[in-house]
């Protein structure tokens, strides 16, 4: 009898223990913070401890039972799962809910869009401004040998490669994360046909995406980037330098700008006033549609070509005809030189 009763004992504490702490888990589960209405942002740095973690919570707001909180975590296995970066919480009520975004949610993606003809320098500058990423850590990702082999191409350099587009990142994406998805966006652009027609105009696609990078430099519209195209591979198969402006802006340091007489003297691998043929890699990240035009120009007999001022050019055959456009071009610069001065003194 007195076993029985001290069996009956143990079974019945058992019992009161187990709903005791199922109860206690309960409450400290469905624990309710601060009833903040519509979306919370917060920034998780890495490699912070549930303790630092839980400070920025209170810090912000959005835990008033600091305690709680910590047991939760631990409680569900989640103290060292808590994502790092900046984080978009949807009206976390409970330490539950809290836990769980904290843990599975999405980060906050910030909108990122490269533009055509931009340089791996105001690439990284931009992102730089947008995600906090060293800008320095870009441009040396992009010189790095061993990364760049890493991505499946053999260039000196990833200008280029990295594709205008809009991209969404996380503010804690890696450099290495950032640069890979521009590339391979850029290598989804580039099918069997265009790998095709590159060994049909005996290009390598380090050629192909330089010449596309100098019309990219040269082309404002659209409908001109064929016939810019159709001048560069006329004077390339007749052994003619291409004189392109794109490349002198490349080489100075206070570009864009107009160019001097003295810059086209420049002494370097990029002054294609001097040297033959196209630069050593591109001078900036061309658009698909530079791309296509580098791949199919026009068919043209022209060999030059001069801005007309409204961003049009004006194409020529010949160089009696290249310097009258020129003459042209010369006359309404004059004449809007003229329009301002006058206008500037009406003000005054």
């Amino acid at each position: 009898m007195f076993n029985f009763l001290k069996s009956k004992v143990f079974w019945i504490s058992l019992l009161c223990l187990t709903l005791g702490a199922f109860s206690f888990t309960l409450l400290i589960l469905n624990w309710e913070q601060n009833q903040i209405e519509g979306k919370l942002r917060v920034s998780i740095p890495k490699g912070v401890t549930l303790r630092e973690v839980t400070a920025i919570l209170s810090n912000n707001n959005m835990v008033k039972s600091e305690k709680s909180f910590m047991i939760t975590a631990r409680l569900l296995g989640y103290e060292k799962n808590i994502q790092a970066g900046h984080l978009v919480l949807h009206e976390p009520r409970t330490n539950l809910s809290l836990v769980r975004q904290l843990v599975h949610g999405i980060p906050e993606l910030i909108k990122v869009t490269i533009l055509e003809g931009w340089g791996i320098k105001k690439i990284a500058e931009y992102i730089e401004d947008k995600l906090g990423i060293s800008s320095e850590k870009i441009i040396d990702l992009c010189k790095d040998q061993w990364f760049i082999h890493s991505l499946g191409i053999t260039v000196p350099t990833l200008e280029g490669f990295l594709f205008p587009e809009t991209y969404y990142f996380a503010k804690s994406e890696s450099a290495r994360n950032i640069i890979s998805k521009m590339v391979s966006v850029y290598q989804l652009q580039i099918s069997n046909k265009m790998r095709y027609r590159m060994e049909e105009i005996g290009f390598s696609e380090l050629q192909m995406i330089t010449l596309a990078s100098i019309i990219e430099g040269e082309a404002i519209y659209d409908n001109e980037r064929k016939r810019i195209s159709s001048v560069y591979h006329n004077r390339l198969n007749i052994g003619m330098r291409l004189q392109a402006d794109p490349t002198i802006q490349y080489i100075i340091d206070d570009g864009p700008r107009r160019l001097l007489n003295k810059d086209l003297n420049i002494q370097s691998p990029y002054n294609t006033y001097i040297h033959k043929g196209l630069p050593p890699t591109p001078i900036n990240n061309p658009g698909l549609q530079s791309i296509l035009a580098a791949l199919y120009p026009d068919e043209s007999n022209y060999i030059y070509f001069v801005a007309r001022g409204d961003g049009y050019h004006t194409f020529t055959k010949t160089q009696a005809e290249h310097n009258s456009a020129k003459r042209d071009l010369n006359r309404l610069r004059k004449k809007l030189s003229r329009e301002k001065r006058i206008k500037g003194k009406i003000k005054k």
